[in-house]
Parts: C-alpha cells; sequence; structure tokens
C-alpha cells in the first residue's frame, strides 16, 4: 500500500539537515538523512512531527515538523 492513498500530500521543503524516522520521536530509527532543499510530501502534521515520504522511492516517514518550509 501507497500512504498517499489516504490523504493528499502537502509539497514541503527540509530547511534544515534532519533524518527520515521510523516514528515521531528523536530515538526512532532513522531510515534516510536528508539535507536542506529535498523535497517531503506531508500527509500529516501532529505534536512537532510531520508524516509523510521523501526521496526517489518514497519512503514514509516522519521528520521535525521544524525542519521544513
Amino acid at each position: 500500500m501507497i500512504a498517499s492513498h489516504y490523504a493528499e500530500p502537502v509539497e514541503r521543503r527540509v530547511s534544515a539537515a534532519t533524518e527520515l524516522r521510523s516514528g515521531p520521536s528523536a530515538g526512532a530509527q532513522p531510515i534516510r538523512p536528508l539535507r536542506p532543499g529535498d523535497g517531503f510530501l506531508m500527509l500529516d502534521d501532529s505534536l512537532g512531527w510531520a508524516w509523510g515520504y521523501a526521496g526517489h522511492d518514497r519512503r514514509v516517514g516522519y521528520v521535525p515538523s521544524a525542519t521544513l518550509s
């Protein structure tokens, strides 16, 4: 299943280097690094964490909301 089937993504850009993580926590397993300027398609944003997907392979995960513009 692809996450985009559940919600319309909102296009964002990474404004500060961060990690795409498996859960909404700094302690969650990192999936991939994200650099400033990378695209992030946001599906949800709550409690300081944005959920969505990034990269050519559209990996789904969480990033701190403050790292997006």
